[in-house]
């Protein structure tokens, strides 16, 4: 190639979006900049797929510390923390890309390292369980 420039798979930087197809399959965003309008709605959606877990996670708290269920209640409660889980689960993996590309520009760059870190986690859904 001349100068030295390696041609870049689109999939290298697209980001993987909190929804998928109406056959199940997931969805990307090409070339985004972070800014446009399906950026920020895919924000939002990941903002509420993570207080939706949380919230949903202090509500299974609820149940089990009552020890009284039945055997269906445990299994629907099962299944929306398996539902939960997979988003946050899509967002985690979502959220790690981004970061790992950021820290590989900012490398391209010259800088010395990528974005800040933090104990609090990101802004959206940061309450932890309880251990």
């Amino acid at each position: 190639m001349p100068n030295g420039i390696v041609p870049m798979n689109p999939m290298d930087t697209a980001r993987l979006l909190p929804w998928t197809s109406p056959d199940g399959k997931p969805c990307y965003l090409l070339d985004g900049t972070g800014t446009g309008y399906v950026s920020r709605l895919a924000d939002r959606v990941e903002a509420e797929q993570m207080n939706s877990a949380a919230d949903f996670m202090a509500e299974a708290c609820g149940v089990l510390a009552g020890r009284a269920w039945t055997p269906g209640e445990i299994h629907l409660l099962a299944v929306e923390l398996n539902e939960h889980l997979a988003k946050v689960h899509r967002v985690s993996r979502s959220r790690g890309a981004r970061l790992l590309q950021l820290e590989s520009e900012a490398e391209e760059d010259g800088e010395d390292g990528g974005p800040e870190r933090s104990d609090a986690g990101e802004g959206s859904g940061g309450s932890r369980p309880a251990r």
